[in-house]
């Protein structure tokens, strides 16, 4: 059906007189019987008006000059679209069994002969008419239906989307429930060795011994809850992005090499069978966080591998990644429990042996600063009882050693040239004094604008941008600078008071090469100035 609510009737008839006679009988019901009557004088014609409109039926002249109506119903059949458009052939003379059989093969519904009778033609045309009208009817019920159904569908999967959520939220605020539980353990257990120290310190009758061994208890124990209210902080910040890094090249080898002379010192590897294979791998990471990734792993190890058990520590080089892999032969994690040891609030709730406490976040602190140095994470255990294996993935870079050589090797006069862009006068001045006390040319800037054309004009080898700048700001410039095909290769560094990842994926997408937060760390500069400048394009 078209557009139109109203079933239509084609009459094809290339005698207009014949035409007319046929249209005008027709539209005298029309209204009553609420159809459309439409007209064509050839095969022709009757095809351009199928393209255009669908019908209820189509009265067709056999006799027509050029195509007649056996190859007009041929090809208004052969379109799947009006394949199934029924076709009430009209024909001046009584048709023999062979016409009947040819006008059938090709889509007939019925005859119809000259001169016709009023009644007869009302009566079959509104039998296909009240088809049409049905079949609408039922096609516009289907849609419903389809809409309908494809609303249920979007209700239901809503329905189920909310109640895993629902039910996840429930397993979390569970878990949290079980952590605080655990916090509150963890936090008496200390605070109660700690009161009973305190009350043995005020008995006149303690003697000395007992005196010196509660202190030494008090001791341990205020250093054991500095360390669980460190690991919550240190944690909070972590999944806030709170968490700076100050980034350096750094030896894996021997940062671990560190953490384990620390634990031999305090007598935490005594009774274990530990082995350590320490290739040099460099990475660009901060120390602090690095030892405390390490430290969190072996203490791991340690606290759930029985008395007189293994525990093996190895870093390699793997394409680029350096690789540190902590396995031990303890208590192993179920396989349920493996895909969430990384969890926060799981950890502690999974744990399986809590004799020698801790709240269970280390690995949770791990993971999150593993992936703030751009580094993975895994864990793997064939079940309880056949140990643990936890492997850290974190990109590798050049050793410090050659950056030092680098920048070792230049020759007077051959440091780059800089650009200083700061509005801060006293900010700038002592910047610049300092590097050229280091040697450096520098030429200043005070604002976005007057940075650019000192830049286009002086061609710089590096650009020191602050970010709040009048005129134009620091991300502007970095703009202009890299849409130039003459400043394209400065090298850009942004010197910002903001230091936050948004900051920093600004910066970047700015176009800068590096971001360092205020107040720069003058050998954190140095270095970076120090390092090789990229080879300008040819």
């Amino acid at each position: 059906m078209s557009h139109s609510d109203k079933p239509k009737i084609l009459v094809v008839n290339d005698d207009a007189a014949s035409l007319l006679a046929l249209t005008s009988l027709l539209e005298q019901w029309a209204e009553e019987s609420n159809y459309e009557v439409l007209s064509a004088r050839s095969g022709q014609d009757a095809l351009r008006q199928v393209l255009r409109n669908d019908f209820a039926v189509i009265l067709l002249d056999v006799n027509m000059p050029g195509m007649d109506g056996f190859e007009t119903a041929e090809a208004i059949h052969q379109r799947p679209r009006s394949a199934d458009i029924p076709i009430i052939f009209v024909t001046a003379f009584l048709a023999d069994e062979i016409d009947r059989l040819k006008a059938y093969q090709r889509g007939a519904a019925d005859f119809m002969f000259t001169p016709v009778i009023p009644q007869v033609l009302r009566a079959k045309v509104q039998v296909f008419v009240t088809l049409a009208t049905k079949n609408e009817q039922l096609k516009r019920q289907a849609e419903k239906l389809s809409q309908r159904t494809t609303e249920l569908t979007a209700t239901n999967k809503r329905l189920v989307r909310e109640m895993e959520e629902r039910r996840a939220a429930e397993r979390k605020s569970s878990a949290k429930d079980e952590f605080l539980a655990m916090l509150g353990h963890e936090l008496r257990n200390p605070l109660s060795a700690i009161s009973s120290a305190s009350s043995l310190l005020g008995m006149s009758s303690a003697g000395a011994e007992a005196v010196a061994r509660a202190r030494l208890i008090i001791q341990r124990q205020t250093q054991h809850l500095s360390r669980i209210v460190d690991d919550l902080l240190d944690l909070s910040r972590a999944m806030s992005g709170k968490i700076l890094l100050s980034r350096k090249q750094i030896d894996m080898s021997t940062l671990v090499a560190a953490c384990l002379d620390t634990f031999r010192a305090t007598g935490r590897t005594a009774g274990y069978t530990l082995n350590a294979d320490l290739q040099a791998g460099w990475v660009d990471g901060d120390a602090t966080r690095l030892e405390q990734i390490a430290t969190n792993l072996i203490d791991n190890a340690l606290k759930y591998t029985p008395g007189g058990g293994k525990i093996d520590i190895a870093i390699a080089t793997e394409g680029e990644d350096v690789v540190l892999t902590v396995r031990d032969s303890g208590v192993g994690i179920a396989p349920d429990l493996l895909p969430h040891v990384f969890d926060v609030f799981v950890q502690g709730a999974i744990s399986i042996d809590r004799s020698q406490g801790g709240l269970g976040i280390g690995l949770s602190l791990v993971r999150r600063l593993v992936e703030l140095h751009g580094g993975k994470v895994e864990a793997s255990s064939a079940g309880p009882g056949s140990g643990s294996t936890f492997q850290i993935r974190l990109p590798r870079t050049d050793p410090a050693q050659r950056l030092e050589q680098a920048a070792g090797i230049d020759a007077p006069g051959s440091k780059p040239v800089i650009l200083l862009i700061e509005d801060n006068d006293d900010g700038r001045e002592m910047m610049a004094t300092m590097l050229e006390s280091y040697g450096y040319s520098v030429l200043q800037a005070r604002d976005g604008l007057d940075g650019v054309k000192i830049a286009t004009a002086r061609l710089p080898n590096v650009a020191l941008v602050d970010i709040g700048l009048p005129g134009i700001d620091g991300y502007e410039v970095a703009r202009r600078l890299r849409g130039d095909v003459q400043t394209r290769e400065i090298r850009l560094i942004a010197l910002t008071g903001y230091g936050l990842a948004e900051d920093q994926r600004r910066v970047l997408e700015a176009g800068f090469d590096l971001h360092l937060v205020k107040p720069v760390e003058l050998a954190a500069l140095l270095e970076r100035l120090a390092e090789p400048l990229p080879q300008a394009a040819t």
